[in-house]
């Protein structure tokens, strides 16, 4: 969701896509390893899965529906000392210059009728806490004009947007439920 906005719109370098993501202890999943136990993963971070996480092909599945290409990415998550939660932070080439005004434009309109993405106002990035026990996806951009580089921040409950939540949203669009019905929630930070 970080992306597609930026793809299907044409204005990044589709071979330059990195995705570096932050996860709480249950976004790396339901295991009884040592490693995933929050006493081993508090107190440290780590990257796991590198060049091998489950969820890359669907990543780049989804992109290449937007970019109507063959899309193939670095996805790189990293396990971090909070119960739940993802933040992802996706660095991409811009192919021309386009100024941040613009892609804030571009990702406005693109979501505009999406109620569950929030675009952030220009210069504030999303924190997980925000969105921790919602099903919201908060989304920041920026671009680092010194690169000329696109760089889009964005973060979801795992464990509502990520899984339940969503779930319960495809359930809603299934039977002709309003596609909030039961998700309405804000977060839980106060």
């Amino acid at each position: 969701m970080a992306l597609a906005p930026a793809v299907a719109h044409g204005i990044v370098d589709t071979k330059s896509i990195i995705i570096d993501a932050k996860s709480g202890i249950t976004g790396a999943g339901r295991s009884t390893s040592l490693d995933f136990s929050f006493c081993e993963a508090t107190e440290t971070a780590k990257a796991y899965k590198v060049a091998a996480h489950r969820h890359t092909s669907e990543i780049e599945q989804e992109l290449s529906r937007f970019a109507g290409e063959n899309i193939e990415l670095s996805f790189t998550p990293h396990l971090i000392p909070m119960k739940r939660g993802i933040l992802a932070t996706s660095y991409v080439n811009l192919t021309k210059y386009i100024s941040v005004e613009e892609v804030h434009k571009i990702y406005c309109e693109f979501y505009k009728n999406e109620f569950f993405v929030r675009v952030c106002d220009m210069g504030i990035l999303p924190e997980v806490k925000n969105v921790v026990g919602s099903n919201f996806v908060d989304i920041g951009i920026t671009v680092d004009e010194r690169l000329n580089r696109l760089v889009v921040v964005s973060c979801i409950d795992n464990l509502i947007k990520g899984a339940a939540g969503q779930a319960v949203q495809n359930m809603n669009i299934m039977f002709g439920f309003e596609e909030f019905a039961g998700l309405n929630a804000p977060g839980m930070y106060l």
